[in-house]
């Protein structure tokens, strides 16, 4: 009876890891929620990429918009551009956000690999991109026509993921 006892934090310590693993299969790990969504676009003066004229938080109003965050160094960024270039031929308003780059490397990527964007802040210092909570390029956010927050995806866009992401842009319009 005794050594049966000495089972028994053997038996917690199993029950304990098997709730555990089962918890961690039930998080859906290809989102992060962003405490921004419904939250209005941060405000932001910022220079665009071809050809240095200056926009700010306004100029994204009017119409809903995809806001992809993306850089040159970024090897995802270069995986998931020929497929923006797909989505801006169907007409879907692109805003380009070059993230801690050099404006000259992205033009020249511009140049080589084609431009889907209706135009490209440039970010030098990764100060809006701080502000809108980036870990890292890429990530897109969805806007309304009145530069509202409405979704956001960390990684690359592509087929599968604009399956949903898609749904949810096509609700807005």
């Amino acid at each position: 009876m005794n050594r049966l006892l000495l089972f028994i934090p053997l038996v917690i310590f199993a029950l304990m890891g098997l709730v555990f693993w089962v918890g961690l299969g039930i998080e859906d790990k290809t989102s992060l929620p962003s405490p921004l969504i419904g939250k209005p676009f941060p405000e932001f003066e910022l220079g665009v990429v071809e050809d240095g004229r200056t926009l700010t938080t306004k100029d994204l109003q009017g119409q809903p918009a995809l806001v992809n965050v993306w850089a040159t160094w970024c090897p995802t960024c270069k995986a998931e551009h020929a497929f923006l270039n797909e989505l801006a031929e169907q007409g879907i308003r692109i805003i380009g956000i070059n993230y801690k780059d050099d404006v000259m490397k992205a033009r020249d990527w511009l140049k080589a690999y084609g431009n889907p964007y209706a135009y490209n802040l440039s970010d030098p210092q990764g100060k809006l991109g701080l502000e809108l909570g980036v870990y890292g390029a890429p990530e897109t956010f969805l806007i309304d026509s009145e530069g509202i927050i409405r979704g956001k995806h960390i990684g690359d866009l592509n087929p599968v993921v604009w399956e949903s992401l898609g749904k949810q842009f096509g609700e807005m319009q």
